[in-house]
């Protein structure tokens, strides 16, 4: 005769991956959905990598994937929460609740596969965080770098005005199969009181070690002087303009910010050992690296939160609404929490342990409710 503890673990087994599978499905789905709309709002501040820079639409695509790593460690948790309201509450609304209570399964035991899937999305979570965004955050700052200094990229088209970068506007005539540029017209405004005009028969963009430079031969330098509008005229044989900007420079000169260094050089680095570096940014980094390993926390805390909305109270027939508005003002004050804290750390780095409380303590009293129903019960009858 089978043991009936057998019975409720396969019970439990079977009923686990039941509703694991509607988790994954629907968590799957919401990331990839909202994944795109970010995707679509946030590349359309690259477009102009293709219209002004010349970058292909492999570039465009490159670049534009290397923001994704960085949407996922705030739409992950987001998604499973919202995604753990809808599936718990249509079970709910459908009395399989109601059933699987009757068969014996507590508050924690229905609440099993969406833990079971937190711990899985925080895992990820901190994949991301400590590995993946720092490496696309860095490959991103790069490559744009790279698009934006790189000669090879700029767009020159012919019989047209190029604004080939803020400042600096080139006209070409023709241009040959060598990459030979002929009747060249280069305004040079980066600087106001100086504005320079140069004309040219030939010329080429060449790769230069600060940036692009435009080599010109046999033309004429035009500058007017501010104020008194004398014009000074100076022909030349060979003449090079260098179109490195005040924020170009070598990849190896180019400040790292927070998000694109290691976990351990956060932790570690000094004013001493970096002159770059003030003290301003050094708490920027520490409060980055103690929000890399606790932020992927909150996906188990939402999680908790929202299952202790939807599953220590009794069935009611006129469905629970208002459990899912007080889950979802629970996220939104959860969110708060976890932003303000880490505002708070930068004026005092004795502030940082409430980075841990904003996203440990809602997900503790979560665990509570959800382990003892009965306290939420008393709580509420006191009110």
């Amino acid at each position: 005769m089978p043991d009936g503890n057998a019975i409720l673990r396969a019970t439990m087994g079977r009923i686990t991956l039941y509703i694991l599978r509607q988790l994954v499905t629907g968590t799957v789905l919401v990331t990839v959905g909202l994944l795109c709309i970010l995707w679509l709002t946030q590349s359309l501040r690259f477009i102009d990598l293709i219209v002004n820079e010349g970058a292909s639409v492999g570039t465009f695509l490159s670049l534009t994937g290397l923001l994704l790593p960085n949407f996922l460690i705030f739409v992950l948790p987001i998604s499973l929460f919202g995604v753990v309201l809808f599936s718990y509450n249509k079970l709910n609304t459908d009395r399989e609740l109601v059933v699987m209570r009757a068969a014996g399964l507590s508050p924690l035991g229905l609440a099993r596969p969406a833990l079971l899937l937190a711990g899985v999305l925080s895992l990820t979570g901190w994949f991301l965080t400590l590995y993946a965004v720092p490496e696309s955050v860095r490959a991103f700052r790069e490559m744009q770098w790279t698009v934006r200094n790189d000669v090879g990229r700029l767009l020159i088209r012919e019989g047209a005005f190029n604004t080939v970068m803020p400042g600096v506007t080139v006209y070409v005539r023709s241009r040959l199969a060598s990459g030979v540029l002929q009747g060249l017209l280069v305004q040079d405004s980066r600087k106001p009181e100086q504005t320079v005009t140069l004309m040219a028969e030939r010329g080429a963009l060449l790769a230069g070690e600060h940036g692009p430079r435009v080599l010109m031969v046999n033309g004429n330098r035009q500058e007017v002087t501010t104020g008194t509008g004398q014009m000074s005229l100076l022909y030349f044989d060979s003449y090079t303009l260098d179109l490195k900007t005040s924020s170009s420079g070598e990849k190896s000169d180019r400040f790292r910010d927070a998000r694109e260094r290691p976990l351990s050089e956060l932790l570690t680095i000094h004013s001493g050992s970096d002159a770059s570096v003030s003290e301003n940014d050094i708490h920027r980094f520490r409060i980055e690296a103690h929000q890399r390993i606790a932020n992927p926390l909150s996906a188990i805390s939402l999680t908790l939160i929202a299952l202790a909305f939807l599953l220590t109270g009794s069935f009611d027939r006129r469905g629970s609404g208002k459990r899912l508005l007080f889950a979802v003002g629970a996220l939104v004050l959860v969110e708060i929490l976890m932003i303000g804290s880490g505002n708070m750390a930068v004026k005092s780095l004795l502030l940082i342990p409430l980075i841990y409380l904003s996203v440990l303590l809602p997900g503790g009293l979560a665990l509570l409710v959800l382990v003892r129903p009965q306290v939420l019960r008393y709580l509420l009858r006191r009110k």
